[in-house]
């Protein structure tokens, strides 16, 4: 797959050592001359440009790519950059980075873009996760839709330990996409029973994650509500 990576800075450069590392292939545009550095993302394709200007797109052959990231410190570059990329280019999926939570809002279809992610949304749901035993978290939503990617981790006195899948009911609109256990990710297969400290992701709808989380709020969680 070839991606685009608009925004050389740190953020840029992780994520494209992590597409390469997976075999894909990576133009990173940046108009820095100062930040474009070929040595510190090795595999990587370079322009030195400016990733809000048709003419640097152009030439970059944007229309060529699958993925466009919009990653630089700057949100309405990177609204810019998504918007070009699909309406000007027709990019299948682009990507962009929020920098500051109060603009979350813009970035929706309307700009192009196909989804957003938040750091200082991702951090404060990271910092959550790494504190909360039994509680709901949000770590994703996507623009176009009200679904979100929720996470719960199981603390050891959960009643859906030893549990299988298959005979938990989960609300409506509310789906489990994986487990992940001891850092390993699972399939959320029907035989599979939960574990103590398994991580459950979901895929739920907005107006479902209030029952999602009563479900599994551990002073809901009796004895006596299995029988």
């Amino acid at each position: 797959m070839r991606v685009s990576i608009a925004g050389a800075g740190n953020v840029g450069r992780s994520i494209a050592r992590e597409l390469i590392a997976n075999g894909h292939q990576v133009l990173l545009i940046e108009k820095d001359r100062a930040a474009v550095k070929p040595d510190s993302v090795p595999g990587a394709e370079w322009l030195e440009a400016d990733a809000c200007e048709l003419r640097y797109l152009e030439e970059a052959q944007l229309e060529t790519f699958e993925v466009a990231i919009a990653a630089t410190g700057d949100d309405k570059a990177n609204l810019v950059h998504s918007l070009l990329a699909k309406t000007e280019f027709g990019v299948p999926r682009t990507v962009a980075r929020v920098n500051h939570p109060g603009n979350e809002w813009m970035f929706d279809d309307q700009w192009g873009v196909d989804v957003s992610v938040s750091t200082p949304r991702l951090m404060s749901a990271l910092v959550e996760e790494a504190v909360s035993m039994g509680d709901l978290v949000r770590l994703l939503t996507f623009n176009k839709s009200t679904t979100h990617l929720s996470e719960i981790r199981l603390p050891p006195h959960s009643k859906f330990v030893g549990k299988r899948i298959r005979d938990v009911e989960l609300p409506g609109d509310v789906v489990l996409a994986a487990l992940i256990r001891d850092g390993h990710p699972l399939t959320a297969e029907r035989d599979r029973a939960f574990e103590s400290g398994d991580e459950l992701l979901f895929l739920v709808n907005e107006d479902a994650e209030a029952d999602l989380s009563e479900m599994f709020d551990p002073e809901f969680q009796d004895d006596d509500a299995d029988d």
